[in-house]
């Protein structure tokens, strides 16, 4: 039976090389890229693929998407 899922990504730009690291919090060590915001999230879209049927494939479960909160935390140097 074949199901959809959906996640959340987070685009990292890579402002010394340019181009764009995708990762999907929810599922561990999923990780890809891409040149630009289309061609990162296509790959997304493969990587989350490939992660699924990998532990369909090992019996293993799929986690579900939980929301993710997203904020800035402000440090000092310490000089």
């Amino acid at each position: 039976m074949q199901r959809e899922y959906s996640y959340q990504v987070l685009l990292i730009p890579d402002l010394e090389v340019g181009g764009y690291t995708v990762e999907v919090p929810a599922l561990p060590g999923c990780i890809t890229e891409g040149d630009t915001v289309e061609e990162a999230l296509e790959n997304a879209k493969e990587a989350i693929q490939a992660w699924i049927e990998s532990a369909i494939a090992h019996h293993e479960p799929i986690p579900e998407e939980h929301p993710l909160i997203v904020t800035n935390v402000s440090v000092n140097n310490g000089r």
